[in-house]
């Protein structure tokens, strides 16, 4: 039974790590840091989404708030273990802002992510975001 309480810690630290990883990425989205952003993934670090992977991290923020996104929230649901240095996270994600006409912009969905442990830190080695299609007017 000890085995089953220590990972069950494990696994509860290792969320808590992630959830600050996930919190520093908010901070710097929040204040249109792209390189903050980079800062936080691993060297070779990718982001996927709908137009395919991307490893210029920052350029790819800087596009995003040049749209007009300004404000990102994000949950950690999952996080576990793939090993001693690695793990896998999934969660949700809601970024809202304005567009260049001032309407109000949102974007949400679901996120997974591969971490490992780089420089003594845990690093984003893979971002994956789903964006959830738009609701169906009734």
């Amino acid at each position: 039974m000890q085995g089953s309480v220590q990972t069950v810690e494990a696994d509860a630290n290792l969320k808590q790590e992630i959830e600050k990883n996930s919190a520093a990425y908010a901070e710097n989205f929040n204040r249109q840091d792209g390189a903050g952003i980079a800062a936080l993934f691993a060297s070779g670090g990718v982001h996927v989404n709908s137009q395919g992977p991307r490893t210029d991290i920052e350029q790819f923020y800087r596009a995003i708030f040049e749209a007009g996104f300004t404000q990102q929230e994000n949950k950690v649901h999952q996080a576990v273990p793939l090993g001693t240095d690695a793990a896998l996270a999934m969660g949700e994600y809601r970024m809202t802002g304005k567009n260049q006409s001032g309407a109000p912009i949102e974007s949400a969905g679901l996120w997974t992510g591969v971490y490992i442990r780089e420089a003594g830190h845990w690093k984003t080695r893979m971002l994956s975001a789903m964006p959830r299609p738009p609701q169906a007017v009734k």
